[in-house]
């Protein structure tokens, strides 16, 4: 076979590497332990597309995948002493090569952790320690390092046996990063950023069909993937398209080639090889993975960069210079973030929630894709993962909003500015909220068959007077004034009993008389109401809120059925979770009889399952974000963690090793349905509530 084998190997001073320098050992310790077991552990989370999981227990038993389960080969060996151990992935060979297995032995792993940021496993083999880091710098306070498409993959060696041991690591990706399907052609090279400091391989599909795939189970086939480091001596970057890298790095710890590839169907290989050298204490390096998308979201008709260009100001060789440079910083950020969220949410729900919100941080943010529209307004578009594949969906917004009000408002209002946008704008001419605006990544217009009026419109008014409530004035209900009072009106006249239509929780079948509905279309309305109050206007207030308490007086006639509340006013011996009851204590809008959460809440115990509360009377299944807002309706911190410890048995021991899915049975644990989604933001909501009673 034709060999067509790249690399260049340049001797350059080091930037940011801490390889042989045992300088910050901390970086490989979790800033605490973590005993959950995760149903897939997120390695390499940039975006909705560029997103790597290993959905095993050990990091070397399956192949890296993307959250839709296709294979999106990483692949990691160490070489200790001239014997080669695979540590991650499982080994690709192209079609007709025979089956010659270069790296069998597998490390043994020893441990695997979920920080927010970042996941650490650790291995034995050969004689030495393995740690490997995986980092995603998703900071939300700092919205540069947050869209910065460059994920790090850091990795420390030690002996074990007080003997030097000789030490190579090599990583290994492939072009089905950056294809939507196999067979594409694509396209690698090698090159370095214009001052050298850092060298590449990247790899693309030859067409570049630029925003033009949209839909659910899809990925990016525009752009380009890298695989970079900062440029050393002791690093060597390659490409190839058989497996050329693979056998000479297993023989000779190194490999040598030129400089492309000329485009191909079949998948081609981008290799690294860190020759560590003699390690007798401590050896460590990264590498960074990257995607440069060119454009990220077809907004109104136009293309739009990702926030990080900043309209084009900031190129891909840049970022990565940059992400090189301050590459210890931004662990040390990393390592303080996890720090923060950990403590912050073990001290509003204990350690199991605290775990439960370090496995969902990754997976909320990274289903999204942050930019600007032509004024410079935040726009944070979200993908409805394994659902249908919207963009800025609002109900999946109004779950996963706890974890963007706790730690940046901003980036709510960027999931509702182009909500008040679609309205004001005249394109949407309905006199309640719009589901969606359009089919991932083309945001221009509603594409989704049914409207969910009273849902949609509920979920805009409570966000909004979320964010009032969070930074302290109305400022920004008031420039969508006009819009947020059509939608309030529109409540008024159908949220008390709505008709027959669709809620957030369509997928189990759409009725009238919703309880559940009506109490968020009067906390829509109170919210309506606090908002005037806050901005002064006491006649509009006075309405509101005294329109939302004798709806809510009527509420509890219309739904109570003994010892707990129906499911729909015209059904008793029902019940379902009245999770839209959390703001009413949340925003302190006390607007429903203080009695009717603990009523619940007394009654949820006696139908709780072993893998969680049941959504409703009707089936065995359940929505886990909807079960941490239900808890957190709970006065006391005991009754909280009675129901947050079925959903921690359920991540900890379900059968269904997808990332995290908000749709599970509560029988048996497995998943019934979605996967990936950002809705798992809203495990977020008991920390919320302990920084918004922080702020009264």
């Amino acid at each position: 076979m034709k060999r067509l084998m790249c690399m260049l190997s340049l001797a350059a001073g080091i930037l940011a590497s801490c390889s042989s320098n045992p300088s910050h050992p901390e970086y490989f310790t979790p800033v605490e332990e973590s005993t959950l077991r995760a149903p897939a552990y997120p390695l390499v989370t940039i975006d909705p597309y560029t997103s790597g999981w290993s959905m095993a227990d050990q990091l070397n038993a399956d192949q890296i995948r993307h959250w839709t389960g296709k294979a999106f080969p990483l692949l990691g060996v160490v070489r200790i002493d001239g014997k080669s151990y695979r540590f991650m992935g499982e080994e690709q060979l192209p079609e007709g090569i025979p089956d010659e297995a270069f790296f069998a032995e597998a490390a043994q792993q020893k441990s695997a952790v979920v920080m927010p940021t970042q996941t650490y496993y650790t291995f034995e083999c050969g004689g030495m320690q393995l740690d490997v880091v995986f980092t995603a710098p998703l900071l939300v306070d700092d919205l540069d390092k947050m869209t910065r498409p460059v994920n790090y993959l850091t990795y420390q060696v030690k002996p074990l046996d007080g003997a030097a041991h000789d030490v190579q690591v090599y990583l290994e990706a492939t072009s089905s990063w950056a294809t939507n399907v196999p067979g594409q052609e694509v396209s690698s090279s090698i090159g370095q950023t214009p001052d050298g400091d850092v060298t590449y391989a990247k790899t693309g599909t030859t067409s570049q069909p630029v925003l033009e795939t949209k839909g659910d189970d899809v990925r990016i086939d525009w752009g380009y993937f890298y695989l970079a480091s900062a440029t050393r001596s002791n690093v060597s970057i390659g490409i190839s398209d058989d497996p050329g890298m693979k056998k000479a790095f297993s023989e000779q710890g190194t490999f040598s080639t030129e400089k492309s590839l000329h485009p191909s169907s079949s998948e081609q290989y981008l290799g690294y090889v860190d020759d560590l050298g003699k390690v007798t204490s401590s050896a460590s390096g990264f590498a960074m993975i990257g995607y440069d998308d060119i454009y990220a979201i077809q907004y109104d008709g136009e293309n739009r960069m990702a926030y990080w260009k900043h309209g084009g100001k900031v190129d891909m060789h840049q970022v990565l210079d940059q992400a090189a440079q301050d590459y210890a910083t931004t662990l040390e950020s990393c390592r303080e973030w996890d720090k923060k969220l950990m403590e912050d949410a073990r001290k509003a729900g204990g350690q199991p929630y605290a775990e439960l919100c370090a496995l969902a941080y990754r997976q909320t943010i990274a289903a999204h894709k942050l930019v600007e529209d032509k004024e410079g307004n935040l726009l944070f578009f979200s993908k409805e993962n394994f659902s249908n594949g919207s963009i800025g969906t609002v109900d999946v917004t109004y779950p996963s909003a706890p974890l963007f009000l706790a730690y940046n408002p901003d980036l709510l209002k960027g999931l509702l500015n182009f909500i008040f946008g679609y309205s004001e704008s005249g394109k949407w001419t309905k006199p309640f909220a719009a589901h969606d605006l359009g089919t991932y990544p083309l945001a221009n217009g509603q594409t989704y068959p049914g409207d969910m009026p009273v849902e949609e419109s509920g979920n805009m008014l409570i966000l909004t007077t979320a964010i009032a409530m969070r930074e302290g004035n109305a400022d920004y209900a008031k420039k969508h004034w006009a819009v947020l009072t059509t939608w309030a009106d529109y409540l008024m006249k159908e949220g008390m009993d709505p008709e027959n239509q669709l809620c957030t929780d369509d997928f189990a079948g759409h009725f009238a008389h919703n309880a559940n509905l009506s109490i968020k279309a009067i906390l829509g309305i109170a919210g309506y109401g606090k908002l005037a109050e806050m901005s002064g206007d006491k006649e509009t207030a006075e309405k509101y809120l005294a329109a939302a308490r004798e709806m809510a007086t009527r509420w509890k006639e219309m739904a109570a059925d003994g010892d707990h509340y129906k499911l729909t006013f015209d059904k008793p011996g029902t019940w379902s979770q009245k999770y839209n009851l959390v703001w009413d204590k949340l925003l302190g809008l006390h607007i429903f009889d203080e009695s009717i959460a603990p009523t619940e809440i007394a009654y949820y115990k006696t139908v709780q399952n072993p893998y969680g509360l049941p959504l409703d009377s009707r089936k065995t299944y359940t929505k886990s974000d909807w079960i941490v807002w239900t808890a957190s309706m709970a006065d006391n911190l005991e009754d909280f963690q009675t129901f947050i410890a079925p959903v921690y048995k359920y991540a900890n021991e379900t059968a269904s090793r997808i990332p995290l899915s908000d749709w599970h049975e509560t029988t048996d644990g497995k998943s019934v349905g979605f996967r990936a989604r950002s809705v798992v933001g809203g495990y977020y909501m008991k920390v919320l509530e302990q920084l918004m009673s922080q702020n009264k």
